[in-house]
């Protein structure tokens, strides 16, 4: 029954990047602590009464007066404050991943003692936020399955100042994350360089790599870095030219390394693709075109940051 209850009430949760905590969403109910704290207090009122004790009275009183300013004072920590999550970037299914969420503090007084975590684990990141000022908070989550991921409730909580209440609110963002396959560990070796299948045969079969070195020249954008001769650019550089140098290189024609689904060796969907990420990851490293081919799916021969994105985001919604 408390499941399905909050089933219904998170889902009346509006999606939202951003969000104003105020009376309306921010909660309070007293802790074990607080209850405890209630108890004595309880106690201490009748014995009072019992024994005429003037000084019994002002002791309950001054506890209770401090439990309800405590009260107050908590409720107000959270009330007021923004919160912003930064939308995170694609990722791999291989582990841990870390949400940042901002915390705005408009007003003049700072807020203490003011957690987040995603709901329903235990993984808090406390932190403080000064007087008009803002904090960020990184919170431990971990991606459930590989493609567009909605990410999960977040909360808020504070117990500042007493401990005797607990203040806290729920949080859906509206944001999706893409998530990779996690690539195979070890990594694989990368398959033998063979002529292009498909609609690439009716493209050029063959492309341009590397050979030997030789000699060096002035560098070019989109060189890779592991071929800029950085002995010869730190003694340009020293002697006032600026200018880096890269390997000059010997070109020669080879067949074009084609990445296929099913040329894995592999019989589960799962393992296949993240062979084929491994792949994908390795052959981006060493700055050599490649293609990539899925079912009902062809991505012609290409390097570079945006081609790594193209794969493993087909790799993903595969």
């Amino acid at each position: 029954m408390r499941a399905r209850l909050n089933r219904w009430w998170q889902s009346r949760l509006r999606p939202s990047d951003a969000v104003q905590l105020t009376h309306r969403n921010v909660y309070i109910l007293p802790t074990a602590p607080g209850l405890l704290l209630s108890a004595t207090l309880l106690v201490l009122l009748l014995a009072s009464i019992n024994f005429q004790l003037n000084l019994g009275y002002a002791l309950t009183f001054l506890l209770s007066g401090c439990a309800l300013v405590g009260m107050h004072v908590g409720h107000a920590t959270l009330r007021g404050l923004q919160l912003q999550l930064q939308v995170p970037p694609p990722r791999f299914l291989d582990g841990t991943a870390a949400l940042t969420v901002q915390l705005h503090n408009a007003d003049t007084a700072p807020r203490y003692g003011v957690g987040m975590a995603v709901l329903g684990t235990a993984a808090w990141s406390w932190g403080e936020v000064p007087a008009r000022a803002s904090c960020a908070l990184q919170l431990a989550w971990r991606a459930p399955h590989r493609g567009w991921v909605a990410l999960p409730r977040l909360t808020a909580e504070t117990r500042f100042p007493m401990g005797a209440f607990r203040v806290w609110t729920v949080w859906q963002p509206a944001s999706k994350v893409l998530v990779y396959p996690r690539p195979e560990s070890p990594e694989p070796a990368l398959p033998a360089h063979g002529p292009s299948q498909g609609t690439l045969g009716n493209a050029s079969d063959k492309t341009l790599t590397e050979g030997p070195w030789d000699g060096v020249r002035a560098y070019r954008r989109g060189d890779p870095l592991k071929h800029v001769n950085w002995k010869k650019s730190a003694s340009a550089l020293a002697t006032g030219s600026g200018a880096l140098l890269s390997h000059e290189t010997l070109v020669r024609q080879c067949a074009e390394l084609h990445l296929d689904y099913a040329q894995t060796g592999l019989a589960d969907k799962e393992a296949r693709l993240s062979r084929l990420c491994a792949w994908v990851c390795t052959a981006d490293r060493q700055g050599a075109p490649y293609s990539l081919g899925l079912p009902g799916q062809l991505i012609g021969p290409s390097s570079g940051a945006a081609h790594l994105h193209q794969c493993l985001e087909a790799l993903a919604l595969c």
